[in-house]
C-alpha cells in the first residue's frame, strides 16, 4: 500500500516537473513577432543595403557646429518674431546660440540597484529612476523656453536671460522705453 502511494506520488511529480517544462519552452507570441520582424530586417538589409554616404557632409556641419558653439568670443543677435507683425524684433546681443531650458547639467535618471551588494540586481533587470539636477530640481524632459547670455547694453556684461514664445524674463531692460 505504501508502495504504490509513493509511485502514484513520484508519478504526479514526474508529470507536474515535465508540464512545467514543457510550458517553459512555449515561445509567446511576443517572441515570435520579435524574431519574424528581425528574419524582415535581414532581407530589407540584403535587398537595400545601406546608403553610399562617401562625403559625411551632416557629420562635417554638426562638428563646425559644436566648435562655433564652444567659442567664448561668438557673439549673436537675438530676435523674437512678432505675431502682430509678422517680423522679426530685435532684442539684443548675446553670446552664443542659447541652451534650451530643458538642457540638463547632469544625467536626467539614475540606476536603481537593487539587492544588499550595489553592483547586482538581485536577479531582476536594472531600473532607472529621475535624477534632480546639482539644484535639487527635476527639470523638464522637454520645453520651449531657452536661456540666452545676453548682452546688458549699459554694463556690457553678460546675464542670463529666459526666454518663452510668450514671455520674456531679463535681468536688464531690452530696450529703452522713453
Amino acid at each position: 500500500m505504501k508502495n504504490s502511494i509513493f509511485k502514484t506520488s513520484l508519478l504526479v511529480v514526474l508529470f507536474m516537473i515535465t508540464f512545467i517544462i514543457s510550458g517553459c519552452n512555449e515561445e509567446s507570441t511576443d517572441s515570435k513577432q520579435s524574431k519574424q520582424t528581425e528574419k524582415a530586417m535581414e532581407e530589407l538589409n540584403r535587398q537595400v543595403g545601406m546608403p553610399n554616404i562617401i562625403n559625411f557632409q551632416q557629420k562635417k556641419l554638426m562638428k563646425l557646429v559644436l566648435e562655433l558653439c564652444d567659442k567664448e568670443s561668438m557673439i549673436c543677435y537675438a530676435y523674437i518674431k512678432s505675431d502682430y507683425r509678422g517680423e522679426l524684433v530685435f532684442i539684443g546681443k548675446c553670446i552664443g546660440f542659447g541652451i534650451p531650458f530643458s538642457a540638463q547639467f547632469t544625467n536626467p535618471e539614475r540606476i536603481i540597484r537593487w539587492g544588499k551588494n550595489s553592483n547586482s540586481y538581485a536577479g531582476s533587470s536594472p531600473s532607472t529612476m529621475p535624477q534632480p539636477d546639482p539644484n535639487g530640481l527635476f527639470m523638464p524632459t522637454s520645453s520651449s523656453a531657452t536661456w540666452l547670455m545676453m548682452i546688458n547694453p549699459e554694463t556690457n556684461k553678460p546675464s542670463p536671460v529666459y526666454l518663452e514664445p510668450e514671455i520674456v524674463v531679463s535681468p536688464f531692460p531690452l530696450h529703452r522705453t522713453e
